[in-house]
């Protein structure tokens, strides 16, 4: 005998598995659909599938972010055997499998792990009892057994990919699901200072205000302990010695549990009761404590997957400015990630491109990529061959810097030989350019030296390194005087030359745009 089933997320660690009967079957976040999915893209009411005589039709309930069968937003579509539908950010399939046979021996308890939906587990709460766990059965080892079945599907839920703000907010929706509480927030310790701060808050009526969710006695109560904590009435509870936020929250019960890594506290999770004190017990104490410990694994491994993708993202940036010398040095710096910047004496290049504007407005846009293309890794490669920071290009402008983050005794001979092999660089290149009837390429070359700000600019996730200053400006501004294969330097970097070989010419005062006096200048004689 066939069945059909409803896999969710086929092929990922997160992949489940819901068959899929006659009659309908809802998707959404809320737990009272047949097929639960704590993902914030799913509505809470998203989709219904409709099931008769073999025949299955999909229709989107005016979702927010839509159903999709084919890559297509449907209102209503007839699925068949074999067909993957998105919800939101979520992907099914369905599948028609054969139905295994029961083995007639086989005990209530040993079907107990077999794979159910969370609503089957939860029950409706009997008010009477003193655990605020929604949980229908009443004996011991039935309890037990649909706790376990809850953590199980709280790891499920909490090892799918996401972000960390996601992690904590799909653990809050689970707590609000799984026990009777008024309000739920999750702390995390600020690595800085090691105080708790508040990252993600909701109350059963579903607000997220930060403010005032919480009493901040329980929570540091519970930090410095390392331990789960309850308060049966906490407004007569020794330990809080009448805490000002107990009095003035009028917190009658409340449970806090350390949220732990392998080896650290990372935060702790919070709820409360508003209504009536005595209203958590004991066994929600033990069931929060094991639901902690999964967000707290769930979180330890997501901040990880962070950290590497920081980075992951910190590398690729600085592989594309610092010559692999001084890649090497920053990665074993503990600090090259911060943001700021710190004094650094620097010889600062510019190059540009000669009449680039007439030259790509006689060329297809494609062309003038194609050109670029070739021209800016041949400029690169020489200057982190001299060990030099390859700092930004500029539309057809190259910007290098010798001497930050890392300096040499010869930085401003290095950057010399960079500009002079640059422009025998572009001789070589033009000879293919000539053969493929392009037009030759010319470019200037402008050199300055002294005291820039370097070091990252941006945020944590995109960091541009760079210096800043006069320094950094004269050296446009020289570059700009050069004529067409031409390179200029300063008096600044003619003095900081330890090769005293090359082939020099003092020019007349050249004035300078931005530049009261005129600057001392000196044309380099490259090609002798």
């Amino acid at each position: 005998m066939q069945t059909l089933q409803v896999v969710m997320n086929p092929g990922l660690p997160d992949e489940q598995v819901f068959p899929l009967g006659e009659g309908i079957t809802l998707i959404g976040r809320d737990v009272e659909n047949q097929i639960s999915i704590l993902d914030k893209s799913l509505s809470r009411q998203h989709a219904r599938i409709a099931t008769a005589g073999g025949k299955v039709v999909l229709t989107d309930l005016q979702s927010k972010n839509g159903t999709f069968v084919g890559g297509a937003r449907i209102t209503s579509r007839e699925l068949h055997p074999g067909d993957t539908f998105t919800c939101g950010a979520v992907t099914f399939r369905l599948l028609r499998v054969a139905e295994p046979s029961v083995n007639p021996t086989m005990t209530h308890e040993s079907r107990a792990f077999s794979q159910v939906s969370l609503q089957e587990i939860l029950g409706t709460q009997d008010s009477s009892r003193s655990s605020a766990l929604k949980l229908g059965t009443t004996s011991s080892a039935e309890r037990d057994r649909d706790k376990l079945q809850i953590l199980l599907k709280v790891s499920q839920f909490l090892s799918s990919p996401g972000t960390i703000d996601n992690l904590m907010e799909r653990s809050l929706e689970l707590v609000f699901q799984v026990l009777e509480a008024d309000r739920a927030v999750i702390l995390l310790v600020d690595p800085g200072n090691g105080v708790l701060r508040p990252r993600v808050a909701r109350t059963s009526e579903g607000s997220r205000d930060l403010a005032h969710v919480y009493s901040r006695h329980i929570a540091s109560y519970v930090q410095r302990h390392g331990v789960a904590a309850l308060f049966a009435d906490a407004r007569l509870d020794p330990r809080l010695d009448t805490a000002e936020s107990v009095v003035q929250q009028s917190i009658y019960a409340a449970m806090c549990a350390p949220l732990k890594g392998r080896e650290e506290l990372l935060g702790v999770l919070y709820l409360d009761n508003l209504r009536r004190p005595e209203r958590f017990s004991q066994e929600d104490l033990e069931f929060l404590s094991s639901f902690a410990n999964q967000v707290g694994i769930a979180l330890e491994n997501s901040m990880l997957y962070q950290r590497i993708e920081q980075e992951a993202v910190r590398r690729n940036n600085y592989q594309r400015f610092f010559p692999p010398s001084a890649l090497a040095r920053l990665e074993q710096s503990s600090s090259v990630i911060e943001l700021g910047a710190k004094e650094a004496e620097v010889t600062t290049l510019f190059s540009d491109i000669c009449g680039f504007t007439n030259l790509s407005s006689r060329m297809r846009p494609g062309e003038v990529v194609d050109m670029l293309n070739a021209y800016f890794p041949t400029m690169a490669d020489i200057v982190f061959e001299q060990e030099g920071t390859l700092e930004k290009y500029i539309g057809d402008a190259l910007m290098a810097t010798w001497g930050a983050p890392f300096s040499h005794p010869d930085d401003a001979d290095r950057a010399l030989r960079a500009a002079v092999r640059m422009q025998q660089a572009l001789q070589r290149l033009n000879e293919h350019r000539s053969e493929q009837r392009q037009e030759a390429l010319q470019i200037h070359i402008g050199l300055n030296s002294g005291p820039v700000a370097a070091g990252n600019i941006g945020s944590q996730r995109f960091l541009q390194y760079a210096t800043i200053g006069d320094t950094t400006n004269v050296a446009s501004r020289v570059c700009g005087a050069a004529g067409p294969g031409e390179i200029l330097i300063t008096q600044s970097t003619r003095d900081r030359l330890a090769d005293r070989r090359w082939k020099l010419e003092l020019l007349p005062p050249t004035p300078v745009k931005g530049k009261d006096a005129p600057l001392t200048l000196y044309r380099v004689h490259w090609d002798v």
